[in-house]
C-alpha cells in the first residue's frame, strides 16, 4: 500500500538542553506506516537546531513570536501557506497555543487542519484553575495560590508550609525554602513570562509523567506513563523509563473523558509516599519525550494527525512496559551560509 502524501507545519524545533516537543513530534510523523509526510519547520529562532539537522525539516521558515500579536502570526502562516500549501498544522508550545485556537476557524477555512483544545479546556487545566479543576473532576491536586502582586508573598506563611514550589503561567518551576526565596523566583517569572505566578504546595514522593491523546470526545486515543531516571537542573527528563500502572492509566482516562480533552497532553503527577496520585500539572500538548511512546508501540504524532484530518481512530490497547528512552548531546556542523540565508530571507 502506497503512503499519503502530506505536508506538515510543525514548530517546537529548539531541541536544546530545553526541548521543544518537534524534532520528536516529526520522528514518529517519519515512521509513520500511513503518511509520506513533506515537513514544514516553523521557527521563531534562526539557531533553533532541528533547522539543521538532516532529513528532520524540509524546509523551514522563520514565523514571528506570538507576543508580536496573533494577527501578525497568523498572517505569516497564511502567506507561506499560498507559496507551500499546509495540510495540518502541529503546535508544540504553550504560550503559542492562544494564537492557533483563536485562528482555528480562519485556519480551516484557509484550508489548513489542526486539533487542538478549545479554549475553555486550555484555561481550565490552567495552574493558577488547578484547585477548581480538582474539585470539578474529582482528581487530587495540590493546594495553589495565584501571586498577582509582590506584596503578597509577605502572606503566604499563612496558608503554605515551606518548601513550596513557585512556577510561572507556561514554565518554569522553582522549589523554594524562604520568603526570600519565593521573591527571587518571582522576579525571575514575571519578568520572563509575566503574571500570574502560582505558588504550589510541594508534595514529597516520585514524580511521574503520562504522554495522552484525546478524541475531543472522551475517549483516550492513547497514553503512556512514564518514570524520569534522569532528571537535568532545569528538571527535565533526560532518560525515561514506561512504567506498569493502570492507577495513572485510569486517572488519565478520567482526567480525559470528564473533560472531553482535544489533542495531546501530558499529565505531571507526583506519587506521594502513601500511594496517592496528585496532579502538579496538565500541560496541553504533546511532550518532548513523546518518543518513548512511539518506541513503546502507540505513534501518538501519527494518530494526532489522523485525528486533525478528521479520521477515525482507534484507540492503542497497550505499549511496552520497561522501554526506556535517553536523550543525548551531538555537535552540529553547518554553513554559516545556511544561517545567514535564513536570516535574510526568512526560509532555508
Amino acid at each position: 500500500m502506497s503512503k499519503r502524501k502530506i505536508t506538515v507545519a510543525l514548530t517546537g524545533l529548539n531541541n536544546t538542553d530545553n526541548p521543544g516537543p518537534g524534532v520528536p513530534v516529526i520522528r514518529g510523523i517519519r515512521e509513520s506506516g500511513e503518511f509520506d509526510a513533506r515537513i514544514l519547520g516553523l521557527a521563531y529562532e534562526s539557531l533553533e537546531p532541528a533547522i539543521y539537522m538532516d532529513r528532520v525539516v524540509d524546509k523551514t521558515y522563520l514565523v514571528p513570536y506570538p507576543s508580536d500579536g496573533t494577527d501578525v502570526l497568523i498572517n505569516r502562516l497564511l502567506e507561506i501557506h499560498k507559496k507551500d500549501p499546509i495540510d495540518v498544522l502541529i503546535p508544540n508550545f504553550d504560550a503559542e497555543l492562544y494564537a492557533f485556537m483563536r485562528s482555528e476557524k480562519i485556519l480551516e477555512k484557509a484550508g489548513i487542519s489542526t486539533f487542538l483544545p478549545t479554549l475553555e479546556q486550555f484555561e481550565e487545566r490552567h495552574k493558577s484553575n488547578l484547585p477548581d479543576f480538582g474539585k470539578k473532576y474529582g482528581v487530587k491536586v495540590p493546594f495553589s495560590k495565584a501571586l498577582t502582586r509582590a506584596d503578597e508573598i509577605e502572606d503566604l506563611k499563612k496558608d503554605f508550609e515551606y518548601p513550596l514550589m513557585v512556577k510561572g503561567k507556561f514554565y518554569d518551576a522553582y522549589l523554594a525554602y524562604n520568603t526570600e526565596q519565593v521573591r527571587m523566583h518571582y522576579n525571575k517569572i514575571t519578568a520572563k513570562w509575566g503574571l500570574p505566578v502560582i505558588v504550589q504546595e510541594f508534595i514529597k514522593g516520585t514524580e511521574v509523567n503520562v504522554v495522552a491523546l484525546g478524541d475531543g470526545k472522551g475517549n483516550t486515543i492513547g497514553a503512556v506513563p512514564m518514570r524520569k531516571q534522569y532528571i537535568t537542573e532545569q528538571g527535565k527528563a533526560w532518560a525515561g523509563i514506561t512504567l506498569d500502572d493502570k492507577k495513572l492509566l485510569d486517572l488519565t482516562d478520567k482526567v480525559i473523558s470528564g473533560m472531553k480533552w482535544r489533542g495531546g497532553m501530558e499529565l505531571e503527577i507526583v506519587k506521594s509516599f502513601d500511594n496517592e496520585l496528585n496532579i502538579i500539572e496538565i500541560n496541553p500538548r504533546i511532550p518532548a519525550w513523546v518518543y518513548l511512546a512511539v518506541g513503546a508501540g502507540q505513534n501518538l504524532p501519527e494518530a494526532l494527525l489522523k485525528l486533525a484530518l478528521g479520521e477515525e481512530v482507534k484507540p492503542y490497547t497497550g505499549y511496552e512496559v520497561g522501554k526506556m528512552f535517553i536523550r543525548y548531546s551531538n555537535d552540529l556542523i553547518t554553513d554559516v551560509k545556511e544561517f545567514e540565508k535564513l536570516s535574510t530571507q526568512g526560509e532555508l
